[in-house]
């Protein structure tokens, strides 16, 4: 099976879009992440869920996280309003990189391999021969690649 009959149609957000909204995205589509473009819609990052709650943990509870332990369940619950007043951009590492990208030609093992190297739970796929900066057909998760590669019980 190749990428592009895996691929399905994924939502994108903005840089600037609103980081609460980027989270009520992904949770009411139950999804891993999210791909982050850019104004001309080029993919440019991917944000993971895990991601979100980097942010909304503060840093000291992440230094130490015996300290967890001490935060009343009431105070959990308000961990994503850190999220509130911020954008995407703000959410991700300093170190932006490209989206991990297959071409619509990609293999199970390729997706596989290029998910396992660049952490990341979905990769964009995207047209073959579409030049330098070739158009998204839609993505994959990890979870759309385990169920097509894992054995039947």
């Amino acid at each position: 099976m190749r990428a592009r009959e895996l691929a399905r149609e994924f939502p994108v957000i903005g840089l600037d879009s609103d980081a609460m909204e980027a989270a009520r995205l992904m949770v009411g589509r139950r999804l891993p992440g999210l791909i982050v473009v850019d104004d001309a819609m080029h993919p440019v990052a991917v944000l993971p869920g895990s991601q979100i709650l980097r942010f909304a943990v503060p840093q000291y509870v992440q230094d130490d996280p015996a300290l967890a332990h001490v935060y009343a369940e009431r105070q959990a619950d308000r961990l994503c309003e850190r999220l509130r007043g911020r954008k995407v951009r703000d959410l991700l590492h300093q170190d932006l990189k490209r989206v991990p990208a297959v071409d619509g030609d990609a293999t199970a093992m390729e997706i596989a391999a290029l998910m396992a190297a660049a952490h990341s739970p979905l990769v964009a796929v995207v047209e073959s021969g579409g030049g330098s900066d070739p158009p998204m057909i839609g993505a994959i998760t990890v979870v759309d690649l385990l169920e097509r590669i894992l054995p039947s019980a």
